[in-house]
């Protein structure tokens, strides 16, 4: 879960299907907590409307939440790019977010199985043994 923090901005190598979603778990289950604090501080009121304390709260949140996000922007990145080496492809792949369709197809990616064996990104983080062609 905390694999991709670990390797912070390393961009080479291949990850697991296992290391990307449990880190992409993690930033959701952070991201629903930060924003039910920010929720929770405005009572369901538009922030300008809040009383003075209650907005210098909700400021508190709002930096909380900015600045989680801040911090994961380049982990989730890397692990993205690592994920994408695992089934053998560039990435490159992720400028496929500009398009319209574009992130439907990389959450196919990140779901698809790596290639067995090593590829020209590294070894194979399961360990398999490259398949046979005899």
């Amino acid at each position: 879960m905390f694999a991709p923090l670990r390797r912070y901005a390393q961009f080479s190598g291949r990850a697991r299907r296992r290391e990307y979603w449990l880190f992409i778990l993690f930033v959701a289950l952070v991201s629903a907590l930060l924003s039910a604090w920010i929720a929770s501080t405005t009572g369901g009121l538009p922030i300008a409307d809040a009383a003075f304390e209650a907005r210098a709260q909700t400021g508190l949140a709002l930096m909380a939440f900015g600045l989680f996000h801040l911090l994961v922007f380049l982990p989730a990145f890397a692990v993205s790019v690592r994920r994408l080496h695992d089934s053998g492809k560039s990435g490159w792949w992720l400028l496929l977010n500009l398009l319209p369709a574009g992130a439907l197809v990389l959450i196919i990616f990140y779901l698809l199985d790596g290639t067995p064996g090593p590829n020209r990104y590294g070894p194979d983080p399961k360990a398999r043994p490259a398949p046979r062609y005899d």
